[in-house]
């Protein structure tokens, strides 16, 4: 079973790949039209919030609720039963998210008040961020609907991700990259204030999405016309496993937004420093962690529903060893190589060295974190695919209030550095937390040969780290590089930091039969 999810994940980390490209792109687009300052905060936090909400109606929440009894009802081979079930989930969520998103459209000012706190104490005194305020006010009317295209397009992808068309669902968001970015080129100088065309960027990527897999799900014969469907058995079940999941599987991004109500109070910059160092974390966290997981999910619901006790935990175990082999060494080049690639990839335009530096900073505490929040992510599914929701919750309960006292104590010596330490460390307590429930459950348990092989990714990791850091050139240096010599200096950095750590696994005695479980 290892094989079929290793090529699964394969295709879906390529999709990933090519979104997370884009992503990068359009992230040195916009560092480049309005830099780190009160335009690029007010963007990053208006686009922040409907982000929030999709993690809770598309790929989050729902879709750990919805994929196992989605796989249930597949199982029992009824087609007619599956579709009526599908057009009574898209029928219910349609409503309600739409529900959801007129109230954010109007009730966008209570918005910005409630999570950009710091803006609307200054728009109420008369302080200096009070344009921040209003700005943010207008623009979440724009990014808002997004909600709605997105949450649509999670349930058409989660649909056919349990059909195994994984690749489909995961190039939506290079649409999404592709959308902004054009907004950003061809619109943003028609506005007087260029965020707008970013804002209506993610508004055409949205809609975009979606009607990109209506032809799939046409094609897998699984469209029909949207029904009410609250009372249904089915959709029960669904919104029994949603409710605790809906607070679960987001404490990360509950805790982002935050960490953004905090950052308003610490100055121009602060938020813009934090996402552009988040927008390096997840390039390897939706690369390898977020592919694994998507694949993982479906394949242990169905174990699940066979009994399959072996080949569930079989599975979490190849999930585990994956993220490890893939996480810890990009995480080890994270922490080494954070400025060199935040000024190689964003410094240009309004986006300066000085800003780069600060993001940094930021970054290398993220990276401390990149493993547990994949971890997270496989570990998760290891109780969503049981229809155990309760247990995730109860433990994002716990992180939650972890992260906030550790923004407490974090934030005055370390300022916005603070905020992603505390995020760093809360997600580690969570990982450690699913492991130690499910190896109580005795679902799963690590194996004395998968700590073997994590020691040694840590030890290749580590010989791979001394390398980069006796070849790297100094800051000052790298600052004198013309951007073709950064990029390629940056490459040979991670080409040969890449070979050292595979060469270290060969010579310790690693090999491919090491990850793939018969």
């Amino acid at each position: 079973m290892s094989r079929k999810l290793f090529k699964s994940g394969l295709i879906v980390s390529f999709m990933t790949f090519l979104s997370r490209i884009l992503g990068l792109v359009r992230d040195a687009v916009i560092a480049n039209l309005m830099g780190a300052g009160a335009n690029a905060d007010v963007f990053l936090f208006a686009n922040k919030i409907p982000n929030f909400l999709r993690r809770l109606f598309a790929e989050g929440a729902f879709a750990q609720a919805f994929i196992p009894v989605l796989t249930d009802v597949k199982n029992e081979g009824d087609e007619e039963h599956l579709k009526q079930f599908i057009a009574k989930v898209s029928g219910s969520l349609g409503v309600i998210v739409t529900i959801v998103t007129l109230i954010g459209v109007i009730a966008s000012p209570i918005l910005a008040a409630l999570f950009g706190t710091g803006w609307f104490i200054d728009y109420l005194e008369g302080g200096p961020q009070a344009e921040k305020f209003e700005l943010a006010s207008w623009m979440l009317k724009i990014t808002f609907p997004y909600l709605l295209f997105v949450s649509l397009t999670g349930l058409a992808g989660a649909v056919l991700n349990t059909l195994n068309k994984f690749a489909v669902a995961a190039f939506t968001p290079v649409l999404l990259n592709v959308a902004i970015i054009s907004c950003a080129i061809f619109m943003s100088p028609h506005f007087e204030e260029p965020a707008f065309a970013l804002a209506w960027g993610v508004f055409i990527g949205g809609l975009l999405q979606l009607l990109f897999l209506l032809p799939f799900l046409f094609k897998a014969g699984l469209i029909s016309k949207p029904q009410w469907g609250w009372n249904d058995p089915d959709l029960i079940k669904v919104r029994t496993l949603m409710v605790p999941a809906l607070f679960g599987v987001s404490v990360g991004q509950i805790n982002l937004l935050l960490d953004t109500m905090i950052a308003s109070f610490l100055g121009t910059g602060a938020i813009s420093w934090l996402y552009y160092s988040d927008r390096l974390l997840e390039f390897p966290l939706g690369l390898f962690g977020i592919a694994i997981a998507t694949v993982i999910l479906p394949t242990l619901s169905k174990n699940h529903v066979t009994n399959d006790s072996k080949a569930f935990s079989n599975n979490i175990d190849w999930a585990v060893k994956m993220v490890c082999l893939l996480g810890i060494p990009a995480a080890t080049g994270l922490f080494i190589l954070a400025e060199p690639m935040l000024l190689t990839i964003f410094q240009r335009g309004e986006f300066t060295a000085f800003d780069a530096t600060q993001a940094s900073h930021s970054l290398m505490a993220y990276s401390f974190g990149l493993l547990s929040f994949m971890l997270v992510k496989v570990l998760a599914p290891g109780f969503y695919s049981r229809q155990d929701t309760k247990t995730p919750v109860k433990f994002g309960i716990w992180c939650m209030a972890a992260n906030m006292l550790f923004n407490l104590v974090l934030v005055w010596p370390f300022d916005f550095v603070g905020l992603a330490m505390a995020t760093s460390l809360s997600a580690f307590m969570n990982a450690m937390l699913l492991y130690a429930a499910l190896h109580k459950k005795n679902v799963y348990r690590m194996s004395l040969g998968s700590l073997l092989l994590i020691f040694k990714i840590v030890i290749a990791s580590d010989i791979m780290a001394v390398t980069i850091v006796y070849i790297i050139p100094p800051v000052d240096t790298w600052l004198t590089f013309p951007i073709a010599i950064k990029v390629m200096t940056l490459a040979k950095l991670v080409i040969i930091g890449g070979l050292v750590f595979a060469t270290s696994l060969l010579i310790m005695g690693v090999r491919k039969k090491s990850f793939i479980t018969p």
